[in-house]
């Protein structure tokens, strides 16, 4: 079990920064994306592009929903106002493909593209993210970036019209891409992915699918879940943003889900899930992101949505490691919950029921069985293989998980 009062005072080398006693944890945080929050603000894309300095946009959606329901067409008309050039490019798809990314960069690299404006969710803004490092080096492969090969120094600049509360790419450092060729799932983080602006407008959330509704919620939640529990947790004011940010999800949620065209409810999703993915929910803390570094490979191999992943894996991986911090564990049990236990071991474990339990209660999967079926009984080492890169990396933070711990784990899951 983790013991905090023993924490070394000094430098730490590996990442920069200076660790006191039990005091708050050093970190550095910027965020400059604009926010652009409100009922009917999708109008105000053609403004928020030409603030930026945008003159040549290259628009890029996923699988058609924006133009049945005439959100892309309220983004051209808003260029257009504001004499804006622009092309579209549709067909992003969930788990979003490198090679698609590549093939929009093909496409475009001739046509002087200054700005790119994603309208959708984390796929769709992953894929703009992936694009704009191609355009700005075209004669650098995509894959090289998530592969690690080069780190992005350039990119042509993206913006975000938010369709759905959930993956939080409209603030965040992160883009996350699939490999169609080798099934590999990476991502880049970059300072530079932050978006210039995004325009957050809850309204645009009444149509969408409750299970879509639910992959949000979830994600929002894990988000914030891979960041509480972290080593060496010590900024108090970091885990009341966390706490608060997690108990307002779930109770909006379950609002969503009952009444879809909530604007209070949905409002409240949106913005979480903003800050959610931002590092705010994190600050101060070495991050874990055990679950999601688990659930890749179980998204990519399958092709499910990638909060299906999550919320199968996280109650697995919870209590496997719940008892390296189980103060922690009740802490989140009490705070988040509401749970009454004096007794921490009680006290985690009902927090961990009630998390399985509410993944469960919005139509999430639980088990690895429940989301892609018997068949990943027989693939156990191959998703063990997929995780650690072949053995190439280290999973873990909170608790450093082997090999043999990742196999129990993904059994424990189904």
């Amino acid at each position: 079990m983790r013991d905090n009062r023993e924490r070394r005072v000094g430098w730490r080398e590996s990442n920069n920064t200076f660790t006191g006693g039990l005091s708050m944890n050093s970190f550095t945080f910027c965020c400059p994306t604009r926010i652009v929050f409100g009922a009917d603000t999708v109008r105000l894309a053609g403004k928020q592009v030409k603030d930026f300095g945008g003159t040549r946009v290259l628009i890029i959606y996923g699988g058609g929903s924006v133009v049945e329901n005439g959100v892309l067409k309220i983004v051209t008309q808003s260029l257009e106002e504001e004499g804006i050039e622009y092309s579209c490019v549709g067909g992003v798809r969930p788990n979003p493909y490198v090679e698609f990314a590549q093939q929009i960069v093909d496409d475009f690299k001739d046509k002087k593209i200054d700005f790119i404006l994603g309208v959708g969710g984390g796929s769709v803004l992953d894929t703009a993210k992936g694009v704009s490092y191609g355009l700005a080096s075209p004669d650098t492969p995509i894959w090289d970036y998530f592969y690690k090969l080069t780190p992005v120094t350039a990119i042509v600049s993206v913006g975000a019209v938010l369709t759905i509360a959930a993956a939080g790419s409209e603030t965040s450092i992160s883009a996350v891409l699939t490999s169609q060729t080798t099934g590999l799932k990476r991502g880049v983080n970059s300072q530079l992915n932050r978006p210039s602006f995004a325009i957050m407008d809850p309204t645009l959330m009444y149509d969408l699918p409750p299970h879509q509704t639910a992959c949000g919620i979830t994600d929002i939640l894990m988000h914030t879940l891979d960041r509480y529990f972290a080593p060496e947790a010590d900024n108090a004011l970091t885990d009341v943003f966390a706490e608060a940010l997690m108990r307002v999800v779930i109770q909006n949620g379950r609002i969503s889900m009952r009444e879809p065209a909530n604007y209070s409810a949905r409002s409240e999703l949106m913005w979480a899930g903003s800050l959610s993915h931002s590092d705010f929910t994190g600050l101060g803390r070495a991050l874990d992101f055990s679950v999601h570094t688990l659930g890749n490979p179980v998204s990519s191999n399958y092709d499910i949505p990638h909060a299906e992943s999550l919320s199968v894996m996280w109650p697995a991986w919870a209590r496997f490691v719940y008892r390296e911090d189980i103060p922690r564990f009740a802490g989140y049990a009490r705070n988040v919950w509401g749970v009454s236990s004096d007794n921490d071991e009680i006290a985690a474990q009902t927090g961990i029921n009630a998390t399985e339990e509410y993944f469960r209660s919005i139509g999430m999967p639980v088990k690895l069985t429940d989301a892609v079926g018997d068949r990943v009984k027989d693939d156990i080492e191959l998703l063990i293989d997929l995780c650690t890169y072949s053995g190439a990396r280290i999973v873990g933070a909170f608790k450093v998980l082997s090999v043999e711990d990742i196999r129990e784990i993904y059994r424990s899951a189904l």
